[in-house]
C-alpha cells in the first residue's frame, strides 16, 4: 500500500483521492481480549490505576475491560491497539 501512495504522490493525485488512499493504509483496529489488554499492562509493569491514567479512563472502567465485563471501543480501543503493538511508548506524549 505504501508504494501505491508514493506513486499517487508522484502522479500528483488530488487531495481528496490522497486522503482516501491514506485511509486505506490505516491499520485495522481489532478487538482485544481481556487477556490481551492485561498483557499490555503487565509488559509495562504498571498498576491498573496507572494504566487507566494513560488511557484517560477511570480505574473501574479499565478493571472492567481486564475482567471482560465491558469491551473498550472507539478511541480507547485504538489506543489499546497502539499500545498492544508498540507498548506504552506508542501512546505516551
Amino acid at each position: 500500500m505504501e508504494s501505491v501512495i508514493e506513486s499517487a504522490k508522484d502522479l500528483k493525485f488530488d487531495k481528496v483521492t490522497m486522503h482516501e488512499l491514506e485511509a486505506l493504509a490505516l491499520p485495522e483496529v481489532k478487538e482485544l481480549s481481556p487477556r490481551e489488554i492485561k498483557k499490555i499492562r503487565d509488559n509495562a509493569n504498571i498498576s491498573q490505576n496507572i494504566m487507566a491514567k494513560y488511557l484517560n479512563v477511570s480505574p473501574s472502567t479499565y478493571q472492567k475491560w481486564e475482567r471482560g465485563e465491558v469491551s473498550p471501543n472507539g478511541g480507547n480501543l485504538k489506543l489499546l491497539n497502539l499500545a498492544y503493538v508498540g507498548g506504552l511508548e506508542a501512546i505516551s506524549l
